[in-house]
């Protein structure tokens, strides 16, 4: 038997299946690994979907700005984005049409996907017909769904970056820690006093803070 989770969003039932949920790990979340397109069309409207790994605002609206000038000919660029493992950082945009019409059905296919730090922009050139409030809510879903069904989905581990800091003799003994934790190393620095920088996965902060106790040393985010 199949089961779903259901999420509300506005007056709006996504369905997502568990499946796609239990095989992660703490940590772990679902994004897209490059961009993809798709394309939906109905009574002479054209809809382009266009789906970005993103993960921030800042690169969110960079995107959305390119979008725009390069279809700058388009009636709508519509838009929404999910962003962090929880996804609670996100953004619906209907860009002029009838509210919550195109950015919240965006955002639904984004839901039942289950993804996260993704940018969803559907940019529609408009085709002399109106097609009402069903119809704009199918039309930006079927766009976005299309888009996401070409996607390939990666696993992302929510991380810290965080700094330690340490006397030479110490490096075996925190390096030992940081690899227990699961942590990646990107930058080591020996001088007279030693640091380095790591990628601490979420929930491993706390071991980390304890061995910064246990050792006398001294850490931070950064």
């Amino acid at each position: 038997m199949l089961l779903y989770f259901v999420y509300l969003c506005g007056f709006t039932k996504v369905y997502v299946s568990p499946n796609a949920m239990a095989v992660l790990q703490q940590d772990e979340y679902l994004s897209i690994e490059a961009p993809v397109e798709g394309v939906y069309k109905e009574s002479g409207s054209r809809f382009l979907a266009l789906a970005y790994p993103c993960s921030s605002i800042e690169r969110a609206m960079e995107i959305v700005g390119d979008i725009k000038k390069k279809y700058h000919d388009a009636t709508h660029h519509c838009y929404a984005y999910r962003i962090g493992q929880q996804g609670d950082t996100y953004r619906l945009n209907d860009d002029g049409e009838p509210s919550s019409t195109a950015g919240r059905p965006i955002f639904g296919e984004i839901l039942s996907a289950n993804l996260s730090d993704i940018l969803v922009v559907v940019v529609r050139w408009f085709g002399g017909v109106k097609l009402g409030v069903p119809g704009l809510i199918r039309a930006y879903k079927s766009a976005s769904a299309e888009a996401l069904s070409k996607a390939s989905v990666v696993t992302k581990t929510a991380v810290v970056p965080f700094e330690i800091f340490f006397e030479y003799p110490q490096t075996d003994s925190v390096l030992k820690e940081l690899k227990r934790a699961g942590a990646e190393v990107i930058s080591k620095r020996f001088e007279s006093e030693c640091s380095i920088k790591a990628l601490v996965p979420k929930s491993r902060i706390e071991s980390i803070k304890k061995m910064l106790n246990l050792y006398a040393l001294k850490g931070k985010p950064f």
